[in-house]
């Protein structure tokens, strides 16, 4: 059995595929308007900013989308982990609208991939180094659930 999902919270009852297919946009009409410097505030000390938040979900849309089509494309599949602070300092000096852009283009892509998996697709297990046995749909649930946390964020950092 998977382990929970730890965004399972931030979902609540919505179906992922609803939440993925909206979520982006809702991020992309909040923060369109924003000047570099509100870009730059956070929703609380020590916390990431805003344009941090965004390059976050870009790469994490990068990296779980290509870790689902590794588990479809390879039986016997095992995911690589990785370190979301590692990464963060490849990409720490990108500006916030060039990663909005790559997070909304790459939902784009990665909708059209998520809307036509089947249940045998959306079934199909990997194992995971730290968490063990996950399958697409754990995936898909937790981008879902992931966006929808950080969504929270951006909203505290409007108002």
């Amino acid at each position: 059995m998977p382990v929970a999902n730890p965004y399972a919270e931030d979902l609540g009852n919505r179906k992922p595929l609803e939440a993925l297919e909206d979520t982006a946009e809702r991020i992309r009409q909040l923060v369109t308007p924003w000047s570099d410097d509100q870009f730059e505030r956070s929703y609380a000390p020590g916390k990431w900013s805003a344009r941090l938040i965004l390059v976050h979900l870009s790469q994490t849309e990068l990296a779980l989308s290509t870790r689902a089509r590794f588990a479809l494309a390879q039986p016997g599949y095992t995911a690589q982990a990785f370190s979301q602070d590692d990464w963060m300092a490849i990409d720490h000096g990108a500006d916030a609208r060039t990663a909005l852009a790559a997070y909304t283009s790459l939902r784009g892509l990665n909708l059209a991939m998520w809307t036509r998996l089947t249940k045998e697709q959306l079934d199909r297990a990997f194992l995971h180094p730290e968490y063990g046995e996950l399958t697409v749909g754990w995936i898909m649930a937790q981008m879902a659930g992931h966006d929808i946390h950080h969504l929270k964020q951006l909203q505290a950092i409007h108002t």
